[in-house]
């Protein structure tokens, strides 16, 4: 504890490797099916109402698709059927 109390000392926050929606959406995926639940009605369940129940919290799923916004996971769906679908133009 000598240090020189004029010395700033850096703090450096390590991040969280954030998921993309790509991997929220493999891994929730897998969680539902493995719970026995159709995946696409979950999803489309959860997205109208913002209800996080039809997500499960199998494989720690509910917590998994929360770490993005609704409209953010909604506007990578759109953006990767247009891109796959060529009806971008």
């Amino acid at each position: 504890m000598s240090k020189d109390f004029r010395e700033t000392i850096k703090f450096k926050l390590e991040k969280e490797p954030t998921d993309t929606p790509k991997d929220i959406f493999r891994k929730v995926f897998k969680a539902l099916e493995e719970k026995g639940y159709d995946p696409i009605n979950q999803l489309v369940g959860y997205f109208i109402s913002g209800d996080p129940t039809y997500i499960t919290s199998h494989q720690n799923a509910r917590a998994i698709i929360r770490r993005l916004e609704r409209d953010e996971l909604l506007e990578e769906l759109v953006r990767f059927y247009m891109e796959n679908n060529d009806l971008n133009g």
